[in-house]
């Protein structure tokens, strides 16, 4: 089974690191989709919170994390998520 957790993970907290790690354990393959939004105003660039997010998530196996925009439903898609 594939999954997929999005959001704009910004900045990257002990709870998402939590959630990642637990969802890790119920799935094949985790997918962390950092949310790519122009109208918001961030804190850190999208690469810095990619960078953030696989350096805590290098020792969980299964994780690999990218970038999206657009529809969540449509990244789900691109990772086959189900």
């Amino acid at each position: 089974m594939r999954a997929i957790i999005p959001g704009s993970f910004d900045p990257v907290t002990y709870g998402h690191i939590d959630m990642i790690r637990r969802a890790a354990k119920m799935v094949d393959k985790l997918t962390i989709g950092v949310l790519t939004n122009s109208s918001k105003t961030a804190l850190f660039s999208v690469e810095e919170r990619v960078n953030m997010l696989k350096e805590v998530t290098k020792d969980i196996e299964n994780v690999d994390v990218t970038s999206f925009s657009g529809m969540l439903i449509d990244f789900a898609d691109e990772c086959g998520a189900t």
